[in-house]
């Protein structure tokens, strides 16, 4: 998968649950090139593994560097902080994730490769290093308490990179959803139902809120048939089966 053409980096790794979980991260995302740069402890120990899950061949391919000059001259550096104000003094680029998919999007669309630079386990990225990146990203966090573990910090990183290009994945759910002809059909049901309704006065008004209501809820095609059910004339009257509502195509 990996649309946006995403490798990871990791400054000196200290803990083999972090490398497993980032190996797990990186495969839920279509990632498979990781580089760990003097790794302060056994990426392919017990606990690494067991974390990485199904993703152990990401560790087991990494590749072990003794500086981000191994990465790769081609490679365009986005280093990642908890604390924005470090980066800013390096007079490179910083963004947030929402800026920062923008612009790895349009690097992705001219074919460079794009390496994440993940920070320590304990002290992350150092000012200098920052500077050497050719871009830093942030994630917007509580300002009390804003430095992730690097692991839960890629995670969000990768799906806010990832978003955009990944929807073409996921098309398929845009059908889940009752359109707007679908719902006009129940809302028709629901005026012939309080049509017969001697009770109710001011009927534009009761079928005016069902109709806000339901676009509020957005509901799927399954929930808009079950209420064709309830609300058709075959249902009631007949206890027949389902009364399914399927919209006429547009002319």
């Amino acid at each position: 998968m990996n649309p946006m053409r995403l490798e990871v980096a990791v400054m000196e790794p200290l803990y083999q649950i972090n490398l497993g979980y980032i190996a797990r991260t990186m495969k839920n995302f279509g990632l498979s090139k990781l580089y760990l740069i003097n790794p302060r402890c056994n990426h392919l120990g017990k606990q690494a593994i067991q974390y990485s899950k199904h993703a152990r061949e990401i560790l087991e391919s990494a590749k072990i560097c003794k500086g981000t000059g191994q990465i790769g001259a081609d490679a365009l550096l986005i280093g990642t902080t908890g604390v924005w104000r470090k980066a800013s003094s390096s007079l490179r680029n910083v963004y947030s994730l929402k800026a920062a998919s923008r612009f790895v999007q349009r690097n992705s669309r001219a074919g460079r490769r794009i390496v994440l630079l993940l920070g320590r386990d304990d002290t992350g990225l150092s000012k200098e290093e920052l500077r050497s990146c050719d871009a830093t990203v942030f994630i917007n966090a509580d300002k009390a308490y804003p430095i992730l573990n690097i692991s839960h910090a890629l995670a969000i990183v990768l799906y806010a990179l990832s978003e955009a290009a990944l929807e073409k994945e996921y098309t398929f759910m845009n059908t889940f959803y009752a359109d707007a002809k679908y719902q006009a059909r129940v809302v028709t049901l629901f005026k012939r139902m309080i049509a017969r309704d001697a009770n109710i006065k001011d009927k534009s008004t009761v079928a005016m809120a069902f109709r806000h209501v339901l676009t509020r809820a957005v509901p799927t095609r399954k929930e808009i048939n079950a209420l064709a059910v309830a609300l058709s004339d075959s249902g009631r009257e007949k206890g027949e089966g389902k009364h399914r509502i399927t919209p006429k195509p547009s002319s």
